[in-house]
């Protein structure tokens, strides 16, 4: 892994990782929530094989990346573009899983000149969604999260402060179990050795700055994006899994059905962290087929 530091408009500092061939086709990867730019040793090892110079970064408040507080979801266009430019590249594939979904699908609605392909996994739809049951197959942490935000603003902040306190300090058993109610069969099941450890670090660096980052996700989610979905030109895959429960994949078929031209594919077996260890190649393969 190769780190950079870009500057970003407003002298903010963005922190950039690199894996894989420098010469490799270029893929950029907009983490979870909350995350960071440290990518899992296996989907890194995936992409490599498949010749990809894959990239990533803090989005705004996270790791090493300075905050840009009221930031929208498609306020992370500008940043993409600028890394990008940063690396000398005029042309990459965007995917993003979770938190990052939305801000992968800006890169398809804000960046059609840079962007010529994105992939979208495990993504919510946005707050309010006509025809959407938000909460329906969601486990019990994100509901409940997700309603403090709106009904008490000042005790959603705290309980965001005191989550990342906790986070800090846990170990790989502890956190799975305060993630139990989020665990569908699938996800229990690979929620183990490895890929429990890197969680654990990947949430300890993004959050070491402080909750900022974390709550600005959190925020830019449940308000307007700053894009229509139906300005989307660029082509789009969509993943989702129906065992899903951070992420119910109600707001997957959502997303299907207000992308336009999405392919997507809504497998049974798979819920919200199985879908880069079972499908990520399948997904690189689609994206450099685009690029």
């Amino acid at each position: 892994m190769i780190e950079h530091t870009v500057i970003a408009f407003g002298g903010r500092a963005l922190r950039v990782a690199e894996y894989g061939d420098p010469d490799g086709r270029p893929v950029l990867v907009h983490h979870g929530t909350p995350a960071c730019r440290l990518l899992f040793d296996q989907d890194v090892d995936r992409s490599c094989r498949q010749g990809i110079r894959l990239i990533s970064y803090d989005r705004p408040g996270y790791g090493g990346s300075d905050r840009l507080p009221g930031r929208l979801v498609g306020d992370c266009a500008a940043d993409v573009r600028t890394i990008a430019e940063a690396l000398g590249i005029d042309r990459l594939a965007v995917w993003g899983i979770s938190g990052g979904g939305p801000h992968a699908l800006a890169c398809a609605a804000l960046l059609p000149d840079l962007v010529p392909a994105v992939a979208v996994l495990a993504s919510p739809a946005p707050w309010g969604a006509a025809g959407l049951d938000y909460f329906a197959g969601m486990g019990e942490l994100n509901v409940d999260d997700t309603r403090l935000q709106f009904e008490d603003k000042p005790a959603a902040r705290a309980k965001v402060e005191a989550d990342r306190e906790e986070m800090l300090r846990t170990d790989p058993e502890q956190f799975a179990e305060m993630m139990r109610t989020l665990l569908g069969p699938a996800d229990k099941s690979v929620f183990t050795g490895e890929l429990a450890e890197f969680l654990v670090i990947t949430t300890r660096v993004a959050l070491a700055p402080g909750a900022d980052g974390w709550w600005d996700d959190s925020e830019a989610e449940l308000v307007p994006w700053g894009f229509e979905l139906d300005a989307i030109q660029t082509p789009v895959l969509l993943w989702h899994g129906h065992q899903d429960r951070f992420v119910p994949v109600g707001h997957g078929q959502w997303l299907t059905d207000h992308i336009p031209g999405v392919e997507a594919h809504l497998p049974h077996d798979d819920g919200h962290l199985t879908l880069t260890e079972n499908h990520l190649e399948e997904i690189n393969s689609w994206l450099l087929k685009r690029l």
